[in-house]
């Protein structure tokens, strides 16, 4: 299974940044919350899919699946690019998000 992790995903988000500097507001904490507001956006589609067609569909039907992790994946892009607004890199992602995956581990 390929490993696609954060650090990939940002390199990507700059890119598209870099291809696109002249039509987009440029990747910094001024543009991180219109950055949450459009990722709002698309997690709502992924909703919608779920609420229309159902969950089991969501899994067994190939078209709609496809259509259902397009969604997941605009989700990310914005989750990205709110990431590299803020400057977040992903070890600080990392380090952060392993401890609160032991905090959760050990909550009850």
């Amino acid at each position: 299974m390929e490993n696609f992790g954060i650090r990939e995903m940002q390199e990507m988000q700059i890119q598209l940044q870099e291809q696109d500097k002249d039509q987009w507001d440029a990747l910094c904490p001024e543009t991180g919350k219109n950055q949450l507001l459009w990722m709002i956006g698309e997690i709502g589609e992924v909703i919608d899919i779920l609420k229309k067609h159902g969950a089991k569909a969501a899994c067994s039907d190939e078209a709609l699946r496809a259509h259902l992790i397009e969604e997941m994946a605009d989700v990310l892009m914005y989750y990205n690019d709110v990431l590299l607004c803020y400057g977040v890199t992903p070890e600080e992602f990392a380090a952060v998000y392993r401890q609160k995956h032991e905090t959760n581990l050990n909550r009850w």
